[in-house]
């Protein structure tokens, strides 16, 4: 048989005209001519090398080898069916998977977001790659992930970023620092204490830091750590104070004071990214579209700041574009 002269419509008359054991009414269901449906089955006949039909009681019944081709034929149909449908599911955004590269301290809110998703999107497969600041924007500038939530997003003309979760910078001592029993009235009265630092590069570090620079403060005496939940435990233990993401905080059963400093706590944002000129898995862009919808359900609302509308625009844009293009 040279199979390179099977094809789909060839494969569909043939099992029209098994299933209804006529032609005529192959032809109808097919909305083809007689004359069509018996030159089809003619060239498949031919192609094949061997009688597919045979004429029983007035009605056509496949022969041995025009069986198993009815079998062959209807698995490779329902298959393509298959394929058909979850094509549809994927379009919508349904099914599918993607990506989404995380700093460290986003894990805290990254699960508030995908739990939901997921069961109702239970089709959708997500893989999150987790790591410091310098990881995830080498991720990033390798174009390894298709989003990415940053509280610093990079900059670029290529890439795309959208405000979404406020994330407050707290100050935060042990709970029996004298701080903490008698706040004092300016920050500047804890310059001789030690300060506990994520690495350099580190969002909440660099956020921190220029706020220091701006009011010509200096501290003396510091301690890098690279762990959020390392740094919330050693101040516990006495070892410093620090300055953390409210959300890191609220995870925890810690034992810290936040200092109700006039200036705190500092203004930081989580920031959904992703890059301009590459287009979104369909199921990533039905990801930031449950975002927008859907952020006062699984966030506190006080901690909502939804600036998604530009990275909205550019998904509506990829989707317009697709459509335009056609399927493929």
């Amino acid at each position: 048989m040279n199979i390179r002269h099977l094809t789909f419509r060839l494969l569909q008359v043939y099992v029209a005209v098994v299933r209804l054991g006529s032609v005529s009414q192959a032809a109808r269901q097919l909305h083809l001519t007689q004359p069509t449906v018996s030159q089809q089955l003619k060239r498949l006949g031919e192609a094949v090398g061997e009688p597919l039909i045979d004429i029983q009681d007035n009605r056509l019944k496949p022969t041995l080898v025009g069986t198993e081709l009815y079998h062959a034929a209807l698995d490779a149909l329902t298959r393509f069916e298959d394929f058909d449908s979850f094509l549809v599911d994927a379009r919508q955004g349904i099914r599918g998977n993607f990506s989404i590269g995380v700093v460290t301290t986003a894990k805290y809110i990254l699960p508030r977001l995908l739990g939901p998703f997921n069961r109702q999107f239970p089709g959708i497969e997500v893989t999150i790659h987790v790591g410091n600041r310098g990881h995830i924007l080498q991720r990033h500038q390798h174009q390894q992930d298709d989003l990415y939530l940053f509280s610093h997003p990079p900059a670029g003309e290529h890439t795309l970023n959208g405000r979404f979760i406020r994330n407050p910078l707290v100050l935060i001592a042990p709970s029996d620092h004298w701080a903490a029993r008698r706040p004092p009235g300016r920050f500047s009265d804890l310059l001789q204490e030690r300060f506990l630092l994520r690495e350099p590069g580190s969002a909440t570090r660099m956020v921190f830091e220029e706020w220091l620079r701006e009011r010509n403060l200096q501290l003396t005496k510091l301690m890098q750590i690279e762990s959020n939940e390392v740094i919330r435990m050693s101040v516990e233990q006495g070892l410093g104070l620090a300055v953390l993401s409210e959300h890191t905080l609220a995870e925890g059963q810690q034992q810290v004071a936040v200092l109700p400093l006039e200036e705190f706590p500092l203004h930081s944002h989580w920031y959904l990214v992703c890059h301009k000129n590459r287009r979104l898995p369909y199921a990533a862009a039905n990801f930031v579209h449950y975002i927008n919808d859907n952020l006062a359900r699984c966030i506190d609302p006080r901690y909502i700041r939804n600036e998604l509308e530009l990275m909205l625009a550019h998904i509506a844009r990829q989707s317009s574009k697709a459509d335009t293009l056609g399927p493929g």
